[in-house]
């Protein structure tokens, strides 16, 4: 059955009222953050909230992402975490395949999602996806920072990244989730850069805030049209189930077809 991860909000550990909240927000996923939200003096006060909080959050898929290995915080994180048990652990800044494998060796058989967030990922992002992860995440913002980027309209610098970790994914047959969109204020702007993303092949996106949960889920929902459009191709190959091709409204439709229309409905409401 297919697992929905349209919306996926960050919600800072060290902020209780933040994670009280979540707990009635519509985001298919909540990935509580021990990293990038949290400044170091509150890093374990934070990994206590967040152990604390991951059960309360349930069903939803509670993901925590944890610092990273290397950095003071890490190893603990990871020890926490296989205590707390979240539904995934989320690594940032990996770089390769063996980092992900000995990332995965530590945490007792929680799911670990990889953060694709530097050239040398990018680059490594076929072997990332191979390695035994779960789900891929583009880290756009420190992806262009390593990048020594600027943020373009359009992402036109971040294109190449993003259909490498869809492909990456797609080939592991794993998730693939895209990047924040920092501009708050930037509603088509967002709306534009889910439908991008939805486009490329994305499975969802990772959201800042919770106004941006419900764009989101809308941009990465098949239609009304869409599900219709699915449905006659179905229909159309039940009707003849031995045919490779077959002409449907003006234009002619093959088993791919027939398996993007399945796909399709799959994800629908």
């Amino acid at each position: 059955m297919h697992r929905a991860r349209r919306s996926l909000l960050y919600v800072p550990a060290d902020k209780p009222r933040a994670l009280e909240k979540a707990r009635g927000l519509d985001a298919d996923a909540i990935i509580i953050d021990l990293e990038d939200a949290v400044a170091p003096q509150a890093k374990g006060q934070a990994r206590d909230a967040a152990c604390a909080t991951i059960e309360s959050l349930r069903p939803r898929e509670v993901i925590v992402r944890i610092n990273a290995l290397s950095t003071p915080w890490g190893r603990d994180d990871l020890a926490a975490m296989k205590q707390a048990k979240p539904d995934a652990i989320a690594l940032p800044k990996v770089r390769d395949a063996e980092e992900a494998i000995a990332a995965r060796a530590a945490t007792g058989g929680i799911p670990l999602w990889a953060m694709i967030e530097s050239p040398r990922a990018v680059l490594n992002v076929g072997e990332i996806a191979g390695a035994g992860v779960a789900a891929l995440i583009l880290g756009s913002n420190d992806l262009l920072k390593d990048m020594g980027a600027r943020h373009m309209p359009g992402r036109a610098n971040l294109t190449p990244a993003m259909a490498l970790c869809v492909m990456a994914g797609r080939a592991a047959g794993i998730a693939v989730l895209d990047g924040v969109h920092n501009d708050l204020a930037d509603q088509d702007g967002f709306l534009a850069a889910c439908r991008q993303a939805r486009d490329f092949g994305f499975d969802g996106k990772t959201l800042i805030h919770p106004d941006q949960i419900a764009p989101c889920n809308a941009a990465f929902t098949p239609s009304r049209e869409e599900i219709a459009a699915a449905q006659a191709v179905i229909e159309a190959f039940g009707a003849n189930p031995g045919a490779g091709v077959i002409a449907l409204d003006g234009r002619m439709i093959e088993r791919l077809d027939l398996q993007i229309a399945e796909r399709t409905l799959s994800r629908a409401p």
